[in-house]
């Protein structure tokens, strides 16, 4: 079984046997028009009520649904890639911050390595940032959206309670593309969007698939998100040798270690954190990879 913190949903394509059946031995020819319909339905019908049934419940209990290459959290963000690769996606996010910048840079090309960089419009629009966008791009890196004023999509408390209208959203991702093309950077190539301070509801994911996008984020289970964190914050604040060990237990933890793992830290942190993850990134490289694992773009990772 795979250990996470919220219950696991799988596909059961075996209740559905009986459709496969009638599928695989079905022939055009020996059926008449007026059939049609009553085909159509014998299909559609049970296979839409499975779906249906399976996202409300995943959506009520906050539960993850698996298929066969991605698993999908209740709200309807991919989190995680396949199970049986032993493949990582490292995710950078950044909006005002980018200290972190060519340290990181270094350390991938370094370590030949392929990450995906998701960021504000905020921060591809800061001139002081233009030739590190420019240099992870010419590097390979997939080069993402974050929201274009890094809004927050939702109540911290009460979930399913909006904070922005539908208008308000679409224009602030459109925004965020917009910066993007100015780098060369074509919304049809990248259709991959996380989004700001990874919180958002199943409206949101709607949303977001109604502009012809799929919204990701981070899987759950490690502290590296965490990296953002000052000592102000008290207990809030984790320390970068936490963090690195909180990867290392899920690695050992889990089942599936860490296969097909969406690993999200920042480009850029607070000035009051001293103590940067970012520097630990080589070091947490090398282990990963001892283990067998390697780096891909979040795009390979759920293609």
């Amino acid at each position: 079984m795979l250990k996470t913190e919220q219950r696991v949903f799988f596909l059961q394509y075996k209740h559905f046997s009986y459709l496969t059946s009638f599928v695989l031995e079905f022939k055009p020819e020996k059926i008449y028009p007026m059939q049609l319909p009553k085909v159509v339905l014998t299909i559609l019908i049970p296979v839409s009520l499975f779906v249906a049934r399976s996202n409300a419940l995943a959506q009520k209990t906050g539960s993850t649904l698996v298929t066969g290459k991605v698993i999908i959290d209740g709200y309807g963000a991919i989190i995680r890639g396949n199970l049986n690769k032993k493949e990582i996606a490292l995710v950078l996010t950044g909006d005002e911050f980018a200290d972190g910048g060519e340290v990181i840079r270094t350390i991938l090309h370094k370590n030949k390595v392929q990450a995906s960089f998701f960021f504000t419009g905020n921060f591809y629009a800061n001139p002081s940032f233009k030739s590190l966008i420019l240099g992870l791009k010419k590097d390979g890196h997939y080069m993402g959206a974050h929201s274009d004023r890094h809004l927050l999509y939702a109540d911290w408390t009460k979930r399913d309670s909006l904070l922005v209208t539908k208008e308000a959203f679409k224009t602030d991702l459109q925004n965020n593309y917009q910066r993007m093309a100015e780098f060369g950077i074509k919304k049809k190539v990248v259709p991959y969007y996380l989004p700001p301070y990874e919180w958002y509801n199943s409206v949101i994911a709607r949303w977001t698939r109604e502009l012809g996008l799929h919204l990701v984020n981070f899987s759950p289970g490690t502290s590296s998100a965490a990296d953002y964190t000052y000592p102000e914050m008290m207990e809030r604040y984790m320390s970068s040798d936490e963090i690195y060990q909180s990867i290392l237990k899920r690695e050992s933890d889990d089942t599936h270690g860490l296969n097909g793992f969406i690993l999200l830290i920042h480009i850029g942190t607070d000035p009051r954190r001293r103590d940067k993850f970012y520097n630990k990134l080589e070091m947490l490289v090398g282990a990963l990879r001892s283990k067998g694992y390697c780096f891909v773009r979040i795009d390979r990772l759920i293609q």
